[in-house]
């Protein structure tokens, strides 16, 4: 079993105003690059075994204090980038609902099954991003890997592990903070599992913890 260690970027520029940035390369503000120094802090004594990161800056940039504390390389991981959420790129929750007033109703009524048009849906995303985890247990059994993705791919992927529908991320995970760590160790296979494969496939540690009160 392999420990993950979950971190959702820094703040970025469209932060305040909620817009939604899923594959749009949205940069940090300083606030954030804060935020990825104390992520960077955490690291020193996380005893880590691998950084992997999204592509887009936003993950990157988060990413690279802990690369830089650790002396690690940081692995970019394509499959790992945000939910594309279509035309609602750049909106705010208010202009999506004004400019897209159906699209939005669907959307709240099932978030990982109703994409916003030229987008991708929640379960897409699963389906991409799930494949990285067991790779990196392949690669890294016992050990410890730090991932620094996004938030709505990051709560897809941990409803999906719960043995929950994906569709209640927003209801049941309605906030990850900046460059908080959540822990899972994955797989996570008891007896249970076996008998139930809808049982959790991962044991939670961790969730959404500040850097400098998480664990290590």
């Amino acid at each position: 079993m392999t420990t993950f260690f979950l971190a959702r970027h820094g703040e970025t520029v469209w932060h305040a105003e909620h817009r939604y940035a899923g594959n749009s390369d949205v940069a940090l503000t300083r606030h954030g690059l804060g935020q990825a120094a104390a992520l960077g802090a955490w690291a020193v004594d996380a005893r880590l075994d691998a950084i992997v990161a999204s592509p887009l800056s936003r993950a990157r940039r988060s990413a690279a204090p802990s690369v830089e504390t650790t002396g690690l390389e940081l692995r970019i991981e394509p499959r790992l980038v945000e939910i594309d959420f279509g035309v609602a790129e750049g909106l705010t929750p208010g202009e999506i609902a004004e400019r897209l007033p159906a699209e939005w109703e669907a959307f709240c009524l099932a978030p990982a099954s109703s994409p916003f048009p030229g987008g991708e849906s929640g379960r897409a995303g699963v389906a991409r991003a799930l494949p990285v985890f067991d790779e990196l247990v392949e690669e890294f059994p016992d050990g410890r890997v730090l991932i620094v993705a996004h938030a709505t791919l990051i709560r897809l992927l941990l409803c999906e592990l719960a043995g929950l529908d994906p569709d209640g991320y927003r209801d049941l995970l309605p906030v990850l903070g900046n460059c908080n760590v959540t822990t899972i160790v994955y797989p996570w296979a008891t007896e249970a599992r076996m008998a139930h494969p809808n049982h959790p496939r991962m044991r939670l540690l961790g969730f959404d913890v500040p850097p400098d009160r998480a664990g290590v």
